[in-house]
């Protein structure tokens, strides 16, 4: 299924759906940051998606890194929370879910790199590798408030 984001854009259609996600800045030894290219939209993300019933948002963080990358991670921080009412995610089934997601830290501890259902690639990339990769503004601004290291980002 398709998805479409929308952010900052006055002709976004309307959320209709409301989803705790969860994303994850995986950082391994040498400081390169773990990322996926999307199956639905073609373009470069952190780990993440939505959190199901019955699991808390780390066990959240957790599974989709591992569905997603293959690997096993250990949270060790939260880089912010976002949650802008102006960011909408249009999906082809009609839904438009606002975005509500935490994005946690974390250090791979075991797995190996391994595409899904969700990824088309997965590669570690050195922080500086990552300004000419395509993706959402959204995913970007994670990415620098995680390499600004100055504490939890609220937006």
């Amino acid at each position: 299924m398709a998805r479409r984001d929308h952010e900052g854009d006055p002709d976004a259609p309307t959320a209709n759906s409301l989803v705790p996600a969860a994303s994850v800045v995986v950082v391994d030894g040498a400081g390169r940051v773990l990322l996926q290219r999307r199956a639905d939209n073609g373009v470069w993300a952190l780990p993440g998606g939505a959190m199901n019933l019955g699991e808390s948002l780390p066990d959240c963080a957790r599974r989709e890194t591992r569905e997603e990358t293959g690997y096993d991670v250990e949270l060790t921080g939260i880089v912010g929370t976002y949650t802008d009412p102006g960011h909408v995610f249009a999906y082809d089934d009609g839904e438009v879910r606002q975005e509500f997601s935490v994005c946690f830290l974390a250090r791979p501890v075991g797995g190996r790199i391994a595409v899904s259902d969700e990824s088309t690639d997965v590669r570690w990339f050195a922080p500086a590798e990552v300004d000419d990769l395509p993706m959402v503004p959204s995913i970007r601004r994670r990415i620098t408030d995680w390499r600004g290291g100055t504490g939890p980002a609220l937006r």
